[in-house]
């Protein structure tokens, strides 16, 4: 006759394991870690039973122990993604302003820059050249605006042919 291993608790140990690896997994992703306290409680409790199972009945335990040490390392990263999490909830209060402050420079950075932009195209073709300039100066603009609406409808005409009409080099 042969003797036959005792397996009490080895069921106990598989599905303490899988759950472990289950809350591992779930435990390393950020901001969803924190969901695996619960399978991680599971896990612990199933390899615990296990093994005081196992104990009474001399049966092997390397699955049982398996599964405890990963329920514990992925319990003990998802509770310190609270932690994380209650530091971060902690300071969140000065971001928005920190936020409004850095938009309303880059916005305004953004404006001057456009304020002061000048365009130039150049192009070639067969020997011929074309230039067309522009410039965002707001006093020069406001001095055409002024020259049209006060001045003679020649002198309006003339600036607006001016300012539109491509130069030729």
């Amino acid at each position: 006759m042969e003797d036959v291993p005792n397996k009490t608790g080895s069921n106990l140990g598989v599905a303490a394991l899988i759950t472990a690896i289950i809350t591992f997994v779930i435990a390393v992703i950020p901001c969803v870690g924190l969901i695996a306290i619960i399978p991680g409680i599971i896990a612990i409790v199933l390899a615990s039973v296990g093994l005081s199972q196992s104990a009474r009945s001399g049966s092997p335990r390397g699955v049982l122990v398996a599964g405890l040490i990963i329920a514990v390392v992925a319990s003990m990263i998802s509770v310190s993604q609270v932690f994380v999490a209650t530091r971060i909830a902690k300071h969140a209060d000065k971001w928005p302003g920190d936020i409004q402050n850095i938009i309303n420079d880059v916005q305004d950075n953004v404006v001057k820059d456009l304020e002061d932009a000048n365009i130039s195209i150049k192009v070639e073709s067969n020997g011929e050249k074309v230039e067309i300039n522009t410039s965002a100066d707001k006093k020069d603009r406001e001095q055409k605006l002024e020259d049209l609406e006060g001045g003679s409808t020649q002198k309006a005409d003339t600036l607006l042919k001016d300012d539109t009409k491509p130069k030729k080099k």
